[in-house]
């Protein structure tokens, strides 16, 4: 048994016993196969189970020359976790990775788009066009419930309770929730599913997806980042943005309005508070208001 052994029961574990998402299974399967990779330049024939720290050491000197510091810590994570599996399932008694320490990171701020840019996004889109409603309520679903890519693509047509005002959201890990939805975020989904949407060959399979292409199926990750970039570019847009771009600016902009951090850890669907706390840095003025409103010596 070597390596693909080790790594298909991994990505089992990872998928049965911790409900990880596709998406993640990959990025953490991709960190050993590039171990994997390193070994095979060097015509080393180590399994896993008998893999020593030098030689992770040399690994990790090895990719330190090719990707930056935040990378190599997330590949580090990555191993990190892959020898704990192996001494769980009794495969090692120790991990080579005890004395491996990733490289010190400060906490990288979001980039956020201001409401005005928002704005001029969304409006840059030809609704002329077929997909142009489409787009336009992507967009608006992406920045008016905070949504993740992932989470955006997959969403389904069962998932939407406009009556009482929510969309049910499955996250990370196969984890729902229930966010919040705007009348005016609902009105740009309706209009695109009761007539854009009405007039695509949908194909099998696909006929509770929300968001489609025009062959009728799911859209990829990678076409929503194709739509932001070129509106981008229609408008002039210098900034580096993502589909996440969206997500970032609804707790940024919930937060700067006063909406409670709490809230938006709830609706972001963040497990731990410290993730949400990020945005809290974005606006400094925000936390003098609070000072100013709350604090019994404000006077």
């Amino acid at each position: 048994m070597h390596w693909n052994f080790y790594i298909k029961s991994y990505q089992n574990y990872l998928k049965l016993e911790r409900g990880l998402s596709k998406n993640t299974i990959a990025n953490y399967s991709f960190d050993v196969e590039r171990l994997c990779a390193f070994l095979d330049q060097r015509n080393s024939d180590v399994s896993p189970i008998h893999i020593s720290e030098t030689q992770i050491q040399e690994f990790v000197y090895h990719i330190s020359k090719e990707v930056n510091a935040r990378s190599q810590a997330r590949i580090i994570s990555g191993l990190k976790s892959f020898f704990l599996f192996l001494i769980v399932e009794d495969y090692r008694t120790d991990t080579p990775m005890d004395l491996i320490e990733a490289p010190r990171l400060g906490r990288k701020l979001p980039d956020t788009l201001s409401v005005s840019e928002i704005d001029a996004l969304i409006a840059a889109i030809d609704l002329s066009k077929e997909e142009g409603h489409r787009n336009k309520a992507m967009l608006e679903t992406l920045y008016g419930c905070g949504l993740r890519v992932s989470e955006l693509v997959t969403l389904k047509i069962s998932d939407l309770f406009f009556e009482e005002g929510f969309l049910k959201v499955t996250g990370k890990g196969a984890k729902q929730r229930f966010v919040p939805i705007s009348p005016f975020t609902q009105k740009n989904i309706l209009l695109y599913k009761e007539h854009s949407r009405m007039r695509l060959p949908i194909q099998k399979g696909f006929e509770d997806t929300l968001f489609l292409n025009r062959r009728g199926k799911q859209l990829t990750r990678a076409m929503v980042f194709t739509i932001i970039k070129q509106l981008a570019v229609t408008i002039g847009l210098k900034k580096t943005i993502s589909p996440h771009t969206f997500r970032h600016s609804f707790a940024s902009h919930l937060l700067e309005n006063g909406a409670d951090l709490r809230a938006i850890q709830m609706m972001l669907g963040h497990e731990s508070i410290t993730t949400t706390e990020v945005y809290v840095h974005l606006d400094r003025s925000h936390l003098a208001k609070v000072i100013q409103q709350h604090h019994p010596r404000k006077k």
